[in-house]
């Protein structure tokens, strides 16, 4: 291991504490130096950031920083603005240590200037689960809500959910 590799900094921002923390842990044994904060508060220890608006935040800090967001709700349109904003790769969850380091290494080789948008676009079963989470955990998990809203049976909203995740 080189020098300045011995010297690189990941800062994980997450709500979900146990995501954090084995992500920290996994890179740390991937001989990264890991920072842990629950929220782009605590982050940037500025009240009131959204994920976004701490990648800005970074992104004006460090210019030459490299930004790679994941995001539990991943959409295009937040993909696309994410990129803009000065995220160089945007990654939608379940992701592990692995996936964000060749991430990471893929933008070391050709570094994006956060102009353009991700590589990959997410397959249309992935983008559907990723919706279908995103109103049930806007209704508070209440299965029959998110049923109603989605306009479909609550057993086909059940028979959906257990065939996910697809693959990106």
């Amino acid at each position: 291991m080189s020098p300045a590799e011995s010297t690189l900094l990941a800062l994980v921002v997450d709500d979900d504490e146990v995501f954090r923390t084995r992500l920290c842990r996994a890179l740390t044994e991937r001989n990264w130096e890991a920072e842990a904060a629950a929220n782009g508060d605590e982050a940037l220890r500025m009240p009131g950031k959204s994920g976004l608006e701490v990648v800005q935040e970074l992104r004006a800090a460090d210019p030459s920083m490299t930004i790679i967001m994941l995001t539990g709700y991943g959409s295009i349109p937040t993909a696309i603005a994410a990129t803009k904003l000065g995220a160089g790769y945007y990654l939608s969850k379940p992701a592990d240590a692995d996936q964000i380091l060749t991430v990471y290494e893929n933008l070391r080789v050709t570094p994006s200037n956060g102009t353009e948008a991700p590589d990959t676009v997410p397959s249309l079963a992935r983008v559907e689960w990723e919706h279908l989470h995103r109103v049930i955990s806007d209704c508070g998990g209440n299965i029959s809500q998110a049923a109603r809203l989605l306009g479909i049976h609550r057993r086909s909203l059940q028979r959906k959910l257990g065939k996910y995740p697809p693959a990106r």
